[in-house]
């Protein structure tokens, strides 16, 4: 699993790992939020990014103190197994796989829409009322030589591609100071504000915002400490500070670029628009580079439709090499085919590679743009996630006198808060991505069913009373709840809009609460999670040195 970014040699400290997560975190999202969650929130969309923060800074803490326990490669994957068996593993890794290999793509069409300046890559349509770019002809053709890009330089490059990450980090951390100071200081229209409503679409707008207009999504890539904690010197103190303060670091940096964003906008542009709702302007396919050429910033513009390639690029690069390190695992603990987890002579898992591959391809059919795909990979990572809070609170009680280099504080409340956070923004992302996401659950068991009767796995007891227990009840609540739920409000998407904003909220907390005792109840024994543990730490190890070696 992930060294991807690996500027890490062995050994990191905390600026190296603290780098690793912001220059993971930060890819294309900010190059889109400031624009959609404005159209979403209008000016209330700094909440959004506050609110989007806090959320994700609880999944964090609690990840913070698994991965200090176990500081293994790939742990967001290898937690659930511990504590719940294979069942519960297979089920979060099909999850994770399936949000990992979605983020090239997402990557891949961010540049080709700022590309758009200079060739027809992307074309606007209105889709469910909102203006979408849909990738062209040229597009898909484009897309599918980026993709290629990425396997060849995880086939051939990896190295070379690891000493120049921190180098990409510094720029990415630069444009957007740069982009920052560069919008106050040469426009600030207060009136933006107000003028048009500080929240025209009400909280529901706000909270919409969160899931849907890339918010959360901006924050993804924390996990990058979590998934080299065990390539750090001193994880009791670099883990915590590096997921902790790139949440922190990139959340004021997206809280100032809304507000420069709202501020320098002419105000006749919101006039003509209508108000936020409908905000539209000249070049807006990539927004922070048409606003800087409005501003009459030239070279800000050229700076950000380089950016536009360098930051989805850096982490499109990233996430193709997560995607094909999953797979691998996954056959290497029984539950994908063999083949998958053959390494070249480089240890290079080349057939996981062209999986990722092609699976990036099929993506861009149904989600064939950036606004599109955003949503159902917030929402699917998040689900990926929401397991942890569950696993930590199995784990205090499994496996009580386990040295916790970072014992998060107040017992149950952080995982608890994280748990149901987790399944707001979820429920937030709406009916239409919910529905889709849980049908990309489904074809996991259909796959997992058909490599069985093919033989291509040998099913390992998958500790199935443990881990269905409140898997099967929270995949099926949180789909009943969307149905049933007014996300989206208008127009509704094929749910029945019976759930009001108070009421939907209520209901997840007491789900969220349900599912999280009958998880705590559910949990394997300490000798058999204690057994599972010791299986994944030596599984984790293999792996580590099969492919170290090509990275």
């Amino acid at each position: 699993m992930p060294h991807s970014d690996n500027n890490l040699k062995r050994h990191v400290g905390v600026v190296g790992l603290l780098f690793a997560s912001v220059g993971s975190i930060i890819g294309s999202g900010w190059l889109f939020g400031a624009l959609n969650a404005s159209v979403e929130a209008g000016p209330a969309a700094i909440i959004s990014w506050a609110l989007g923060g806090v959320l994700i800074l609880l999944i964090a803490l609690v990840y913070a103190e698994l991965g200090t326990m176990y500081p293994l490669s790939g742990g967001v994957v290898r937690y659930p197994h511990m504590s719940f068996g294979s069942f519960a593993s297979y089920t979060t890794a099909w999850i994770t796989w399936v949000a990992v290999a979605t983020t090239a793509p997402i990557e891949v069409e961010a540049a080709l829409q700022y590309g758009t300046k200079y060739a027809p890559f992307t074309h606007e349509h209105i889709v469910d009322g909102e203006p979408v770019h849909t990738l062209t002809t040229l597009g898909y053709g484009s897309a599918v030589v980026l993709m290629a890009i990425f396997v060849a330089v995880n086939y051939f490059g990896v190295r070379w591609f690891a000493r120049i990450n921190n180098v990409l980090v510094w720029w990415k951390l630069a444009m957007i100071v740069l982009v920052i100071g560069a919008f106050i200081f040469t426009a600030f229209h207060a009136g933006n504000f107000t003028d048009h409503g500080f929240k025209p679409n009400g909280v529901h707008g706000i909270f919409t915002a969160v899931a849907t207009s890339g918010i959360v999504f901006s924050y993804l890539g924390f996990r990058q400490g979590i998934e080299l904690a065990g390539e750090t010197d001193n994880p009791r103190r670099n883990v915590p500070l590096a997921v902790i303060g790139s949440v922190l670091i990139t959340g004021v940096l997206y809280i100032a670029l809304q507000v420069a964003f709202i501020g320098a906008l002419d105000p006749s542009i919101l006039d003509k628009s209508g108000g936020w709702a409908n905000l539209t302007f000249a070049n807006d396919f990539g927004p922070l580079a048409a606003v800087a050429t409005l501003l009459s910033l030239g070279w800000l513009a050229v700076l950000l439709y380089v950016d536009a390639i360098v930051s989805p690029g850096d982490t499109g690069l990233i996430y193709t090499t997560i995607t094909a390190r999953i797979s691998y695992a996954a056959a290497k603990n029984g539950n994908a085919p063999q083949k998958l987890a053959s390494t070249t002579d480089r240890g290079v898992p080349l057939v996981s590679l062209v999986l990722a591959f092609v699976i990036g391809l099929i993506v861009f059919l149904p989600f064939p743009s950036w606004q599109q795909l955003v949503g159902f990979i917030t929402s699917a990572t998040v689900l990926s996630f929401a397991s942890g809070p569950l696993v930590f609170a199995a784990l205090r009680k499994q496996v009580p006198d386990a040295e916790r280099p970072f014992r998060l504080p107040g017992g149950h409340l952080i995982p608890v808060l994280a748990f149901f956070g987790s399944n707001l923004i979820i429920y937030w992302s709406g009916w239409d991505i919910v529905w889709k996401l849980m049908v990309s659950v489904l074809i996991g068991f259909a796959l997992l069913g058909i490599f069985v009767l093919t033989g291509q796995v040998k099913l390992p007891d998958l500790d199935f009373p443990s881990g269905a227990a409140w898997l099967l009840p929270w995949l099926g609540g949180i789909t009943l709840l969307s149905y049933l739920g007014n996300f989206p409000e208008e127009p509704r998407k094929g749910n029945l809009g019976w759930l009001n904003f108070e009421t939907s909220v209520g209901l997840i907390f007491v789900f969220s609460i349900a599912i999280y005792l009958i998880a705590y109840a559910a949990r394997l024994s300490p000798e058999a999670a204690q057994g599972h543990i010791d299986a994944v730490s030596e599984e984790a190890a293999v792996e580590e040195e099969e492919l170290g070696a090509s990275h």
